[in-house]
């Protein structure tokens, strides 16, 4: 009973939290209004000009061919008269605040928030999509801020965030947007942070790089059949994503949303916790999500509980050392633990840090050294 109460008002506070977290996003003497289909476009920076008015846009694997007066697969870019746009370009159609652990990451900065915003577009076609209401638009089928670069910058600076989070959607469809406010952001002190598909060519993935703290991949599936049936892309070009991220020295984390029946197998999670751990480290976070009912599997189940505790089991025995639980509040392998001592260092409740042992970069009770993106003092 004891118990129950306690989760109860955890509950209560989690709710008060995060309602107060999106009270007054934009600064009171910034008067903005949302507009259905308002644009900013912009030249896209990774393009070539062909024959016939005819655009190959660069930035992702597709290298969409695009004929003047069409649009690329990602429905973020279009040809207009021969020269390829960014549609979302200063055209947001989600701007929030919210706690960084709900990107999530649970190595950067814990327990902060961050500005987080996205314009309309995907280059995937994920069937399981929580966002599809705006990742399955182009920006002229949402409603949309008119928010430059400096001014996300400002809104970060005066409502007292952490970092910027370029989410939601598909950042690397507003990837000039991304950029742009990222570059300014770092030269004020801002970090930046991108939740991301990792379906990104090398050249515009490192330059990137340059600019973002931290990087939360979905990682969706561990074989191509998955991602051409489920996604519309490809697992080879995620993975050496992965790699570029990890070479140029950038934070990453990982999350894999668990499908029933579609990525569960427990081979392929082993097969998947063993490639990580060779090629990016046994210190990366690794997130294993509940999946529910959404878009275009409405006909599936939420993951059994049980089959997250089987993929985190097999993770560990793989040799990692930062393995979650992720989209069940409460459960205990949401919290973080050290691999040393096995002692509790990052309580959690949803995207709620109760209280953390982690001190300057050290468990608190054995001092071992705790791979992360940490608060400053």
């Amino acid at each position: 009973m004891c118990v129950l109460k306690l989760k109860k008002k955890k509950w209560v506070f989690l709710a008060i939290f995060t309602v107060l977290l999106f009270i007054s996003i934009i600064p009171q003497n910034t008067r903005i209004e949302r507009e259905k289909g308002r644009t900013n476009p912009k030249e896209a920076y990774f393009y070539q000009k062909l024959d016939r008015n005819r655009v190959q846009c660069d930035l992702c694997p597709r290298k969409c061919i695009i004929p003047s007066g069409s649009w690329g697969f990602c429905r973020a870019r279009k040809n207009i008269d021969g020269i390829l746009y960014s549609m979302g370009y200063a055209s947001p159609c989600a701007v929030h605040v919210d706690p960084i652990e709900k990107k999530p990451f649970n190595h950067f900065h814990p327990g902060t928030k961050a500005l987080s915003i996205a314009s309309a577009g995907c280059n995937m076609r994920c069937k399981f999509c929580q966002n599809w209401e705006i990742s399955q638009k182009n920006p002229t089928e949402t409603s949309n801020y008119n928010l430059k670069p400096e001014m996300v910058v400002n809104i970060a600076i005066s409502k007292n965030t952490k970092s910027i989070a370029y989410t939601y959607s598909e950042p690397i469809n507003f990837y000039e947007y991304m950029i742009d406010t990222s570059r300014i952001a770092k030269r004020s002190g801002i970090r930046n942070v991108v939740h991301t598909n990792g379906f990104i060519n090398k050249e515009p993935l490192e330059k990137l790089c340059k600019f973002v703290d931290a990087f939360c991949v979905d990682l969706k599936g561990f074989t191509e059949e998955f991602y051409k049936k489920n996604t519309s892309a490809n697992l080879k070009q995620v993975l050496e994503s992965l790699q570029i991220i990890k070479g140029n020295g950038v934070w990453l984390e990982l999350v894999n949303l668990v499908i029933p029946s579609q990525n569960d197998s427990l081979e392929k999670i082993k097969e998947m916790s063993l490639w990580i751990k060779k090629n990016l480290g046994k210190n990366v976070p690794l997130t294993f999500s509940r999946f529910y009912p959404t878009h275009k599997l409405t006909n599936l189940p939420p993951t059994p509980v049980s089959t997250l505790e089987k993929a985190r089991e097999i993770a560990v025995k793989a040799g990692l050392n930062y393995v979650y639980i992720g989209n069940v509040p409460g459960h205990k392998y949401e919290d973080t633990y050290c691999p040393n001592c096995g002692d509790k260092i990052i309580d959690r409740y949803g995207y709620h840090i109760v209280s953390n042992k982690i001190i300057e970069g050290r468990c608190k009770f054995c001092g071992y050294e705790i791979k992360g993106v940490w608060n400053e003092k």
